[in-house]
């Protein structure tokens, strides 16, 4: 949509060809339905949160960035708002707000919108030894004379808003190298069987690290969310982010609980716990230090019985809960599918893609923008304002090529 919307307004006639029965089916559901659309940071701060591909990413920012998304939305009549962590969201709260700005502006614009109607291969031809795009074939078998088109199509994560990978067989077929594809920003099942009895317990203010091997890959203070497979919440989501695509057997989340206290300082208040505990048994006596849920289990954890008698509780065992508190490690077994996942990691080989106007590098007149590009980010905001970005670059410069073709 933001694609079309940059088109139409550079002078270009714009067709957007939507397979579903409405646009921006995966806008409604983003941010829990509330649509967190940007982050308020400058481009220096944005490219932090882009693990991978982030300096492709340096043209399309500067073209259009989190601020003149921002005051895109108010100027196109939906207000807006920043919370914590600078994520931004419309005002009222509602994805449907979002949509309906870029819809009027689409229609102001003279978009066509054809709704119900899907792609079915796109038409190149080669003269003079350069390929050029030359129409689009609809899934109805009828074709259609195009100068330039646009693969703004999402990518595998929750294929019941319409992403299919249908963008990628488009790339694939036209000769674009297409790199691994996995979920991203997911939950991730564990190998230890404890996390699930906790299920629906969230935990905040703790940290987590991920290593891969002896690699730290991440270490984030944040809230985190027991589920019935392992683990989930924002930690979680970033920490998959790290992890998608790579061999997770040998990587390990390691949960901090007391980020802000020092193991001695835990070691001298287990103590202190142990003994006011008087006859209580060591559950009971150190159960201060957790939410309630979690006190048995983490003791299993730790290798200690919860029902013994705290007066016997050893040296050993007290220093095995503080060094616990401060390192609680978790085996992450496979992330949750793309049924699941916020996005996909993996796309259309950036290296295939001029990052000065998302256009092909293999075939004139081909753009790609969005998820279907080999390029993501932790939560947070940073993927739809990709999203927005590149979509922008990618209609200003495919209307440049039409009126060149």
């Amino acid at each position: 949509m933001m694609a079309a919307v940059f088109c139409a307004q550079s002078g270009a006639d714009v067709c957007l060809f939507e397979k579903n029965e409405k646009t921006g089916k995966k806008l409604y559901i983003t941010g829990k339905g509330r649509c967190n659309f940007t982050n308020a940071c400058n481009r220096e701060e944005f490219m932090l949160h882009v693990p991978r591909n982030s300096r492709f990413l340096y043209s399309a920012l500067s073209f259009f960035s989190p601020d003149d998304m921002m005051a895109w939305l108010e100027n196109a009549g939906c207000p807006i708002k920043i919370e914590r962590g600078r994520r931004a969201f419309p005002r009222s709260d509602k994805a449907s707000d979002v949509t309906k700005a870029l819809c009027s502006e689409m229609a102001r614009l003279g978009v066509s919108v054809r709704t119900g109607s899907e792609a079915a291969d796109i038409s190149v031809a080669c003269e003079d030894g350069v390929r050029r795009v030359r129409g689009l074939t609809l899934k109805n078998g009828a074709f259609l004379p195009f100068d330039a088109i646009i693969v703004a199509t999402g990518g595998l994560s929750y294929p019941s808003t319409g992403s299919t990978g249908d963008g990628y067989r488009f790339a694939r077929e036209t000769g674009h190298p297409v790199t691994d594809l996995s979920p991203s920003l997911t939950g991730i099942e564990l190998k230890e069987a404890w996390p699930s009895q906790l299920q629906g317990l969230s935990l905040k203010n703790v940290r987590i690290t991920v290593y891969a091997g002896r690699k730290k890959r991440m270490s984030e203070t944040g809230e985190m969310l027991f589920t019935h497979y392992g683990v989930s919440g924002p930690l979680i989501l970033e920490a998959s982010s790290v992890l998608s695509g790579g061999n997770t057997e040998d990587s390990v989340i390691s949960l901090d609980m007391k980020p802000a206290v020092s193991e001695e300082k835990l070691m001298s208040d287990v103590g202190d716990l142990i003994r006011l505990g008087g006859a209580k048994t060591v559950a009971n006596a150190v159960m201060p230090l957790f939410p309630r849920r979690m006190t048995e289990p983490f003791l299993i954890a730790c290798g200690l019985d919860p029902h013994a008698p705290a007066s016997q509780l050893s040296s050993a065992g007290r220093r095995a809960i503080a060094s616990t508190l401060k390192k609680l490690d978790m085996t992450p077994v496979s992330l949750r599918p793309f049924g699941e996942a916020i996005i996909t990691r993996g796309g259309v080989d950036i290296r295939s893609v001029s990052p000065s106007t998302m256009g092909s590098r293999l075939v004139s007149g081909l753009y790609f923008a969005g998820e279907v590009l080999d390029v993501d980010a932790f939560t947070g905001g940073y993927n739809l304002q990709i999203a927005f970005s590149t979509g922008a670059l990618a209609g200003k410069s495919a209307a440049l090529q039409s009126f060149t073709a």
